[in-house]
């Protein structure tokens, strides 16, 4: 991976290559980066000891959404993500595994590599303003 920015908090930013698929522009921690260069290598499990955080505010396109060594499966284009590169379980969290524009699931499930996947730009959604008025808008239904 070529470097484009060295952080001087560990973080490094590179510019990955539009041209490829599974190639985006990230930043990462070290233990972001020991997860990303553990997969493009195609070893059998990620060697980070504890969870790493990567993010792609230019979004991605990835082959697989269970696989991570695929190379052949058509591109998914995902938008602006967050992933917290560490072993999640889809099913004990209750989490989505299915691709989606915003909010969180989880990529890889049942394998080495699953993480969570945190979707939508940081700049979406509404800010609260120190006087604001709360408004509750979650909904419950009956059963």
């Amino acid at each position: 991976m070529k470097v484009l920015v060295q952080g001087s908090n560990e973080w490094v930013c590179v510019p990955g290559d539009e041209n490829r698929i599974g190639s985006p522009p990230m930043c990462m921690n070290p233990l972001g980066m020991q997860w990303m260069m553990d997969a493009m290598q195609g070893k059998p499990k990620p060697g980070n000891p504890a969870p790493g955080m990567i993010y792609m505010l230019c979004g991605a396109t990835q082959r697989s959404n269970t696989d991570a060594t695929d190379k052949t499966g058509p591109a998914i284009p995902i938008g602006p993500h967050w992933m917290i590169t560490w072993p999640f379980d889809a099913q004990a969290n209750g989490l989505p595994t299915t691709v989606r524009d915003k909010g969180a699931w989880v990529m890889f499930a049942g394998t080495p590599y699953s993480y969570l996947h945190v979707c939508g730009s940081p700049w979406e959604g509404n800010e609260y303003h120190a006087g604001d008025k709360a408004i509750w808008t979650m909904n419950y239904a009956r059963p």
